[in-house]
């Protein structure tokens, strides 16, 4: 079996260069992308608890409130200041932006953090985006998470991974993996997920937790997609779409939209899935997931977005309609040619 605590020499000394700027005594915020997923509150919780043994105080200040579903893993410990806006970013010594390197995808803190004179970090796992965030960073593609990244700080600095760490830590791997079964996958996601079991993780209560959950809007939200299903079989294209106001119809939040692209993802043949949300501001959010070689990435930066070779995402201005039908167009001449449109 692999020893999940040996970490590569380049990525050992990212984090030592990291240390080196994250010191004792300081007060760090940590924000990630707006709309957390499990990758972005797990590595933020796990990272929180981290640094307090290192002597630092923390409070995680993100664009958008931290999402219902991952509540317990706050605990009572981590101050979750993100109710205070960028007001939350004054009297700090550091800022940590964790799971994205795009200041863009920071929301309503971008401008701020923009302009902050204190020292910014990234800790993450997507490729660089158009606009990277902080001057020092820990980040490396191959990881399979951006929590597999919080647990090499761990174990470099040899910090403790406490029971309350380790179940941040495996929700972090557990939800990007897709359940461990995505091409991110890897040996090593394996061998850190059994180290995290050892630790005190209880993998049919985090199942429970994450996955067994859903509420009566979510299944009503769910069939209203499914709904507007539609597949090209010819090129292996699907794609849903839900109007704005659909939250609010089915009393649902946003976090409960997670996952729905998988439906058209996993129709036979798929090889492009699109999930149109409009947000009813002229604003239309796209996700992007893949199947085999196709590199949804390289296609959602076409407009400005970014995220993973097989999951990717973008916000794009217009009606739904409008969008809707650009992005089809463009996504049946990107499956067609394999390259993107002019």
């Amino acid at each position: 079996m692999l020893d999940p605590t040996l970490v590569a020499a380049d990525r050992r000394a990212a984090i030592q260069a990291f240390a080196n700027v994250i010191t004792p005594g300081m007060m760090v915020a940590l924000s990630t992308h707006i709309n957390a997923d499990g990758d972005g509150c797990g590595s933020e919780a796990a990272l929180a608890q981290l640094l307090t043994q290192r002597g630092i105080t923390v409070r995680i200040v993100n664009p958008t409130p931290w999402p219902t579903m991952f509540e317990f893993l706050l605990g009572d410990d981590v101050e979750d200041a993100s109710s205070r806006g960028v007001d939350a970013l004054q009297g700090i010594d550091a800022l940590i932006v964790l799971d994205i390197n795009d200041v863009r995808r920071l929301g309503s803190l971008a401008d701020a953090v923009r302009t902050l004179k204190v020292p910014v970090a990234v800790i993450d796992h997507h490729v660089a985006g158009d606009e990277p965030v902080g001057q020092t960073a820990v980040a490396d593609t191959t990881a399979c998470a951006t929590g597999e990244l919080v647990y090499d700080f761990a174990t470099t600095l040899e910090l403790e991974i406490t029971p309350t760490i380790a179940q941040a830590l495996y929700c972090a791997i557990l939800t990007d993996t897709g359940s461990f079964r995505f091409s991110n996958t890897t040996p090593r996601a394996h061998a850190i997920a059994a180290a995290l079991l050892v630790a005190g993780v209880n993998p049919e209560e985090m199942y429970r937790r994450i996955y067994a959950q859903v509420s009566v809007g979510r299944l009503q939200l769910l069939r209203e997609a499914l709904g507007s299903l539609e597949v090209d079989t010819t090129l292996g294209l699907s794609w849903i779409a839900v109007d704005a106001g659909v939250m609010e119809k089915f009393d649902v939040t946003s976090e409960e939209l997670d996952g729905i692209v998988e439906h058209p993802r996993s129709i036979a043949g798929t090889r492009l899935a699109l999930f149109f949300r409009d947000l009813g501001y002229g604003k239309v959010k796209v996700s992007f997931r893949s199947t085999g070689t196709v590199d949804v990435q390289k296609f959602a930066r076409r407009y400005s977005g970014g995220g993973h070779a097989k999951a990717s995402g973008a916000l794009l201005t217009g009606t739904l309609d409008a969008v809707r039908a650009r992005v089809v167009a463009d996504a049946r001449a990107y499956l067609t040619s394999g390259q993107l449109p002019d």
